[in-house]
């Protein structure tokens, strides 16, 4: 079984940046496709970014394209969320996530039950 911790949010102004980080202990993440999803007050958890086991493929919300990026740090077994740009809209509590069985499509790296590991949490906030 592996644990996830995020870390790396924080209170930022609009128009800056963030870089969350998702730490594992327990397995190397190169055993599993990651995603990041966020959750704000009274709305449901949304899918943000995703990265297969070989870091080949991405995925994005399009709320975020062109504005985050995801990628592994193998070496850290960590991975990472740039987040540049930050909009108000941006603030929500930012989660990682683990899959393990090897699904092929977009619909499985974007869809929250469809991952088996979460972290807890780390609280992001874009606000002047």
């Amino acid at each position: 079984q592996v644990q996830l911790v995020e870390s790396g949010g924080g209170l930022v102004q609009p128009g800056g940046s963030l870089r969350l980080s998702c730490a594992a202990s327990g397995r190397t993440l190169n055993n599993y496709a990651m995603g990041w999803f966020r959750q704000a007050p009274g709305t449901d958890r949304e899918f943000v970014a995703a990265i297969c086991r070989s870091g080949g493929s991405t995925y994005y919300a399009d709320s975020v394209k062109g504005r985050f990026t995801i990628s592994r740090g193998n070496a850290e077994n960590t991975v990472y969320l740039q987040m540049n740009s930050l909009k108000p809209d941006d603030t929500a509590v930012y989660y990682c996530a683990g899959q393990t069985k090897h699904y092929s499509g977009r619909y499985y790296y974007t869809t929250a039950s469809m991952y088996d590991y979460w972290g807890q949490g780390t609280q992001v906030t874009v606000s002047s």
